[in-house]
């Protein structure tokens, strides 16, 4: 069994950062691409930023040069440093990895509100 657990959500002023963490745990074989998705209310998942396992990045056009997302895969963790929040980047932010074995899996998600 695997697991993929998110922290570091909460509410920030409009301007603020977070930094959000996903950690793999349990019988890890290797990891693939990482990423975080946001699904703001009423609206559908999207993908955010993502990583490979080289740590090559991606980014959707809405947070280019605000998000960074980086990876520690000593440690099977990925990162999202989000910077000058904006109200519309309110929504939960989910984790995905894809895991050698197991497959695709997501975290239970954290929610980000920011208030403006």
């Amino acid at each position: 069994q695997v697991q993929l657990v998110e922290s570091g959500g909460g509410l920030v002023q409009a301007g603020g950062s977070l930094r959000l963490s996903c950690a793999a745990s349990g019988s890890i074989f290797g990891i693939g691409s990482m990423g975080w998705y946001r699904q703001a209310p009423g609206k559908q998942r999207e993908l955010v930023a993502s990583i490979t396992s080289g740590g090559a990045t991606n980014y959707v056009d809405s947070v280019k040069g605000r998000f960074t997302i980086s990876r520690d895969n000593a440690k099977n963790t990925v990162f999202l440093q989000i910077n000058s929040l904006k109200p519309e980047d309110t929504g939960v932010y989910f984790c995905n990895a894809h895991l050698t074995f197991w497959g695709e899996n997501w975290g239970q998600g954290t929610q980000v509100t920011v208030s403006s």
